[in-house]
């Protein structure tokens, strides 16, 4: 079981201050990992960083946009100014609402790439210096199985989050043999963003129906994934999408968007 310990290491989780990226950021303490918390909102950030340092190991919240390299920046000095060293990196920001073809519109398309897929790029570009010195330097990108499986209203967020499974990919052989390069790709994950979708009993029982093992999904389901992918238990694991779906291989939930 040490396999599976983060001891000494030190990772940078955005979007960190909720769902998610929250649970993966406490998850990795609780694992031994120090942790930069990336997000926007600096009041749950601090409550992210109380409870991680409640668990005996040490959290920096850096309150700010990601939505540009200088705001990645900031987590990247921030973890070497107080660690020395960057080992993990989980690039967890995303997301964009469902919308028919007809409806995107070209500014929320690019908009889609740019959150979910360059502050990816950014970041693990940015980190690549750090990660490259540690023993197990290792990228984790937080994609979607809307990424995998076309459903109707994501032309623009399902097209995205399938971009940022190839830049795993082409990283992940770019950046061998010194750093791993993984994906995982939740479904549908009990979150406050998927409690817009789940606006009645009817909804969540459509969607568990829709799922091959009959349930939502946990945010601790997406987090033992990350800290296996972050731990020596995976050094031989590279360019590898981790589905944690339930075993989905399509939408489990009709958005009602009309044909054109």
């Amino acid at each position: 079981m040490d396999l599976f310990q983060l001891s000494n290491h030190v990772a940078i989780v955005t979007g960190a201050s909720r769902g998610i990226g929250k649970a993966i950021a406490v998850g990795f303490a609780s694992a031994g990992a120090d942790v930069v918390l990336g997000a926007r909102n600096e009041h749950d950030l601090v409550t992210v960083s109380n409870e991680i340092n409640d668990l005996g190991r040490k959290a920096v919240p850096v309150a700010g946009s990601l939505a540009n390299r200088e705001g990645l920046e900031a987590l990247v000095d921030a973890a070497i100014e107080n660690f020395g060293t960057i080992t993990t990196v989980v690039n967890n920001i995303g997301g964009s609402m469902p919308s028919g073809f007809m409806d995107t519109s070209e500014e929320s398309f690019s908009e889609a790439f740019r959150w979910n897929v360059t502050t990816a790029f950014n970041l693990t570009q940015l980190t690549v210096p750090y990660l490259a010195e540690s023993e197990n330097g290792s990228v984790i990108n937080i994609a979607s199985a809307a990424g995998r499986f076309p459903s109707r209203g994501f032309a623009a967020y399902g097209t995205a989050k399938a971009a940022m499974l190839q830049l795993t990919l082409n990283a992940a052989l770019d950046l061998a043999p010194r750093i791993r390069v993984n994906a995982i790709a939740p479904g549908a994950i009990k979150t406050d963003a998927l409690e817009i979708v789940l606006t009645n009993e009817v909804i969540h029982q459509t969607m568990v129906d829709g799922t091959p093992l009959g349930r939502l999904g946990e945010v601790s389901d997406v987090t033992v994934a990350a800290i296996y992918l972050a731990s020596p238990a995976a050094s031989y694991v590279t360019g590898q999408i981790l589905g944690v779906d339930g075993g989905i291989r399509s939408s489990n939930f009709d958005m009602g968007i009309p044909d054109v």
